[in-house]
């Protein structure tokens, strides 16, 4: 596997009292989550779900590629936090959509209702067959769960320090309701609806897989969901890259949302080339 350790502190130090406000500001953006292109909301069953279409004048022929965003938590996210690689996927003619199912944490359940938007886009909405992925965080393990068993429908993934471990995050006990099982009956089956132990399709398909990580992560640790993803799909032979970023952990630091390599990994992927 590649792993990049890059810089995070290449913008310069902030004296305390630019820190306070910066988190001020960057916490009153998030709460108004406004971005600048607008979002056409749908329902899909009981789940709201949304697309946030390219202007017309960057928009291409044929089918729409899009770029799949999870989780949306109630649809406050993708938010102004997001706003930068946004503007660049639009600029390329790509749109972005998610829906929200709760804390599903990749069950059956939420795995059925993904492929049911799935299934409008791509039927209904001319959008592209195969998606770029975008998770961030549990966001992983919505859009993992639904990727390892739709692998020949899916351009990449990309990931923001994504859980791709039930037994990490959020833990067998805690999870275990989305499944609708007991935590003994979730452990015992664990392999089978867990990520990390289901790479195979993905890796028979050539999936691209990019992540961005913090070394500093104490809620997604790398060495659990990332690093353990990154060692397993590498030995099936599947392409992944992990870029590890010194000293950071989960948290809201621009570099994630800002982050060239990352969005022109979404682009290329998404855009089939």
């Amino acid at each position: 596997m590649n792993y990049t350790a890059i810089d995070p502190f290449y913008r310069g130090r902030m004296s305390q009292f630019a820190l306070v406000v910066t988190v001020f500001f960057i916490s009153f953006a998030s709460c108004s989550r406004l971005l600048s292109a607008e979002r056409e909301r749908f329902q899909i069953g009981e789940c709201n779900a949304f697309v946030i279409m390219p202007p017309a004048s960057a928009r291409v022929k044929g089918p729409t590629p899009w770029v799949w965003y999870a989780p949306t938590l109630g649809n406050r996210h993708p938010s102004r936090d997001e706003q930068w690689m946004i503007d660049r996927l639009h600029a390329a003619g790509i749109a972005l959509a998610g829906i929200d199912v709760g804390e599903s944490y990749g069950s059956p359940k939420g795995v059925r209702v993904y492929q049911e938007f799935y299934r409008q886009l791509t039927g209904q909405r001319g959008f592209s067959a195969k998606p770029v992925l975008l998770a961030r965080s549990r966001g992983g393990l919505m859009l993992y769960s639904w990727a390892v068993s739709h692998a020949n429908c899916v351009g990449g993934i990309a990931g923001i320090y994504p859980v791709c471990n039930i037994a990490s995050y959020p833990g067998i006990e805690r999870a275990s309701p989305a499944f609708e099982l007991t935590a003994k009956e979730l452990k015992d089956s664990l392999t089978k609806y867990n990520p990390v132990d289901n790479l195979h399709a993905l890796a028979k398909a050539r999936v691209p897989v990019f992540h961005i990580q913090g070394d500093s992560d104490t809620v997604v640790p790398h060495e659990k969901n990332s690093g353990l993803l990154a060692s397993r799909y590498q030995a099936l032979g599947g392409p992944v890259k992990i870029e590890l970023i010194p000293g950071q952990g989960h948290n809201m630091w621009r570099g994630w949302f800002e982050s060239e390599t990352l969005t022109q990994f979404m682009i290329k992927h998404a855009l089939g080339k």
